[in-house]
């Protein structure tokens, strides 16, 4: 994988806290990102969600389309 992050130690709260973060957002781009390829790819919601440990439901409400209204 191209992106290399160092993850420091608890020592530095702000530090480690900051990388906490940024380690939400890389592994949430990597998750729309493969959850994108797999829907075009012709997976199913059913599958999608196995893969991902969740429910269908969970996994369309996350990843679906969005509809007028949502947030």
């Amino acid at each position: 994988m191209a992106d290399r992050i160092d993850v420091p130690g608890p020592d530095d709260p702000a530090e480690a806290l900051a990388a906490v973060v940024a380690l939400r957002r890389l592994a949430d781009r990597l998750e729309r990102a493969a959850v994108t390829r797999a829907i075009e790819q012709g997976w199913s919601w059913a599958q999608v969600a196995q893969a991902l440990g969740i429910t269908r439901q969970a996994a369309h409400h996350r990843h679906g389309p969005k509809r007028a209204g949502d947030q």
